[in-house]
């Protein structure tokens, strides 16, 4: 934790230097984007300064404790509890900033949902999942706004794209991703017999264009006419793109706009968080001692949560959390959920980092 605390530090720190830069100040769009990270990092650098700071005091103050001068000794021992106590909530308050990892303060991510095992049935309840962080997110004051989608006849989704931005936002939906299961009786079957089918959740920071190098040589655009259910044309223009990274075989296409430079845009987006979160898997794989002790590691292959709508209850296997109001739940009341996964990812922070000495 102390690694990446300076590396946020060290970050914060350069990205003070940016915007002091005169040939960076040229640049709007460099600067907008600058001040955006430099913003979700102040709040974390500023405390940890502090902190380091009140580990100098505290080492000064040791040391005339060991000094000549009596009036000084006294003055150490009466200061050193005082700053001790004050590192001591700071140190708990960096854990608490910190839960999630690196990417703790981001607030922009990517979500994406698709349907999986279940045909039909699968894509209404990725359709309900969407609806439920919707409303969770009117409930926290985040915008979300959807970069594209798939639908079928029946209303559900096979795959939907999600921009989502507020405070907090990454820290809270990091432990969305994985695999949902629903049990219930749809609403086509007949006889009553309860189905299970499946969507998986994929939540990704969104990065600052100064953190992904991203260059129009380094993927193909392909254009072509939008489509919707069951594949007849919503438009006549070839307003949908496609994007093809050449070096990781990443493919992103949007549709939602009708204009092809707004599609387009989305799509870089969507590209960029991609390859962030590539890069970031991959980080966490050399850490993985640590990041196997919390549970917002974003693990996709993992089933983390069942609904079962029959006995109203959710279920989170990673932390065997059983509630019974499943009701509330999928109507947007996520909180209690996040909660208790925060909750569980503080202490296993505690666990492993130890006291503050």
């Amino acid at each position: 934790m102390r690694e990446m605390l300076d590396g946020k530090l060290t970050r914060f720190e350069y990205l003070e230097q940016q915007l002091l830069d005169p040939a960076v100040l040229t640049d709007p769009q460099q600067v907008a984007a600058i001040s955006r990270e430099h913003g979700s990092l102040a709040k974390l650098a500023s405390k940890y300064r502090r902190f380091q700071e009140l580990n100098t005091e505290i080492a000064d103050a040791q040391q005339m404790i060991e000094g000549d001068d009596l009036a000084m000794r006294e003055l150490a021992s009466a200061e050193i509890p005082t700053l001790k106590e004050e590192r001591e909530r700071a140190w708990e308050e960096l854990l608490d900033m910190t839960v999630g990892g690196e990417d703790a303060n981001r607030t922009r991510v990517v979500m994406e949902i698709r349907a999986g095992t279940g045909g039909d049935e699968a894509a209404l309840f990725a359709r309900d999942l969407y609806e439920m962080y919707k409303h969770h997110a009117e409930s926290k004051k985040w915008k979300m706004q959807i970069m594209d989608h798939s639908s079928t006849e029946l209303g559900g989704f096979k795959e939907i794209s999600l921009a989502v931005e507020g405070e907090g936002v990454y820290r809270e939906l990091q432990y969305e991703s994985g695999g949902h299961r629903v049990q219930r009786v749809p609403d086509t079957e007949a006889k009553g017999r309860i189905h299970t089918s499946a969507a998986t959740v994929a939540v990704m920071p969104e990065p600052e264009d100064v953190e992904i190098n991203l260059k129009p040589d380094d993927y193909r655009i392909d254009k072509f006419h939008a489509s919707g259910p069951g594949g007849q044309h919503v438009n006549k223009t070839e307003s949908a793109i496609r994007l093809t990274h050449y070096e990781s075989g990443v493919v992103v296409q949007c549709q939602d706009e009708k204009s092809q430079h707004k599609n387009l845009a989305k799509a870089l987006r969507v590209l960029k968080s991609r390859l962030y979160e590539a890069r970031r898997q991959e980080e966490n794989k050399r850490r993985a001692d640590t990041r196997r002790t919390l549970v917002g590691s974003g693990d996709r292959s993992q089933r983390i949560r069942t609904y079962n709508f029959p006995e109203n209850r959710i279920s989170d296997h990673r932390i065997n959390l059983t509630l019974y109001k499943l009701d509330h739940v999928i109507a947007g009341g996520l909180q209690p959920v996040t909660d208790a996964l925060i909750e569980h990812d503080r202490q296993a922070l505690r666990d492993l980092m130890g006291t503050v000495e």
